[in-house]
């Protein structure tokens, strides 16, 4: 059993940065690769960045490459989201989630997920 909790979110101006951070309980987290979704009001929650056991490897939406990363620290149960150059569709709510197998990045992959954090990006 893994669970996760997501936090700092909020609102930032277009441009601007956040980190997000997903601590895990438990001591399975360095065994499973861990993924981040979002969800806006109306769309289906959607995959946004992923990572292996090891931090090694890394995948991205193409629609957050070359300004968002995605690392871990398996020392701290913790996951990161650095996302920067914020634009107004990044709005939605953060998921984190954690994963058995390989670096999946499709929802039905991931067997945990947290309770959510909300980024707003403010035009």
């Amino acid at each position: 059993q893994v669970q996760l909790v997501e936090s700092g979110g909020g609102l930032v101006q277009a441009g601007g940065s956040l980190r997000l951070s997903c601590a895990a309980s438990g001591r399975t987290f360095s065994s499973s690769a861990m993924g981040w979704f979002r969800q806006s009001p109306g769309k289906a929650r959607e995959f946004v960045a992923a990572i292996s056991r090891s931090g090694g490897t890394t995948v991205y939406a193409d629609s957050v490459k070359g300004r968002f990363i995605i690392s871990r620290d398996n020392a701290k149960n913790t996951m990161y989201l650095q996302m920067n150059s914020l634009k107004p569709e990044d709005t939605a709510v953060y998921y984190c989630a954690a994963s058995r197998v390989g670096v999946p990045t499709t929802l039905g992959n991931y067997i945990y997920w947290g309770q959510g954090t909300q980024v707003t990006v403010s035009s």
